[in-house]
């Protein structure tokens, strides 16, 4: 039989994304809907093990659905991947009364969660946030939409340029190990090459492509490169090599960075944001654990933790192919 929930903590944990805000924001007023009492801890896993904590009324998250960034703070907590570490987070825990936990964060938050309630036998559901879209078992993560919103956005601007001076710019994004950012953002912006984590371009294909690109006619480029792309060691190595081979094109690079996790985020990902953690409160409520919620088909859905932490974050072909098409 599924405990009774009386209490929910929810808290933010690995890189911030835009739409966190309005996920707690979501947490809060559903738990006060339902009549239950809502903790925020700071700083992710960190802020459970310090008992660093605020109580969240409706009231309380007036205002923020449209704020940047993550009111109750971010961290990554070396200390709770040990065993001490986790705990001295359940004692906390049991000792303020949370019965269960929303975990609002990336596969690496996710892990930690799973492992965590195995141990202690504490319901927690899984709400994914990061830019990077590279979480199995939803269609779109909060924080993506806005940050490709961000990114296509600064190639517009970075394109004017380049068109004023007949310019090659390397334009890296985010994108560790997943190049989701980069290739819609550039079948977005119009680039003529995209350079992602899943698809080994090539050095020689990447000249032949910037020399065709050339003889088309061509004479200012927009080249969009994941940050864990493998064509290159680093994208000033990359432009390096292209400077050196094809001294026709004068060179720029452009790192975007953090910028891509900041801002006021999309309507799109408010909603998602307030559809996935209404779900989530619902889901604890009903006696689930476990799991974390997505938007698969326009539904939310709720997916055990073993599928949402699988590698496979198939990239699309079929837009890579578009990619092609569209760069001659």
């Amino acid at each position: 039989m599924a405990k009774q929930i009386k209490t929910i903590g929810v808290m933010t944990s690995g890189g911030d994304s835009p739409g966190m805000n309005a996920a707690i924001r979501a947490v809060a007023r559903a738990c006060s809907y339902y009549k239950v009492k809502c903790i925020g801890f700071y700083r992710g896993y960190q802020g459970m093990i310090e008992k660093d904590y605020c109580e969240m009324t409706a009231r309380s998250v007036r205002n923020i659905i449209s704020a940047g960034g993550t009111i109750l703070k971010s961290a990554r907590s070396d200390e709770f991947r040990t065993k001490e570490g986790r705990e001295k987070a359940a004692h906390n825990l049991k000792e303020i009364g949370v019965d269960a936990m929303i975990l609002i964060g990336g596969d690496g938050t996710f892990k930690g969660g799973k492992i965590f309630s195995e141990e202690y036998d504490i319901p927690v559901i899984g709400v994914p946030g990061t830019i990077d879209n590279d979480i199995a078992g939803t269609n779109f993560t909060i924080g993506y939409d806005t940050a490709l919103n961000t990114v296509v956005e600064a190639i517009d601007k970075i394109r004017d340029t380049a068109s004023s001076h007949d310019r090659l710019f390397f334009v890296e994004v985010m994108g560790r190990d997943a190049g989701f950012i980069a290739l819609n953002s550039g079948v977005g912006a119009g680039a003529e090459e995209i350079l992602i984590p899943e698809e080994d371009l090539g050095l020689d294909r990447l000249l032949e492509s910037l020399k065709r690109s050339k003889r088309s006619g061509k004479s200012s480029s927009i080249v969009v490169v994941s940050e864990g792309d493998k064509t290159g060691k680093n994208v000033y190595e990359l432009a390096d090599y292209v400077t050196a081979n094809l001294p026709d094109y004068d060179v720029r690079v452009t790192v975007l960075g953090h910028m891509q996790r900041g801002g006021s985020p999309s309507c799109f990902d408010r909603t998602l944001a307030s559809r996935l953690c209404v779900k989530a409160v619902e889901l604890l409520l009903d006696g689930e654990q476990n799991v974390m919620v997505g938007l698969v088909n326009n539904k939310i859905i709720a997916t055990n933790f073993e599928e949402g932490l699988k590698e496979d974050h198939s990239i699309n072909r079929e837009l890579l192919r578009i990619s092609d098409i569209l760069s001659v």
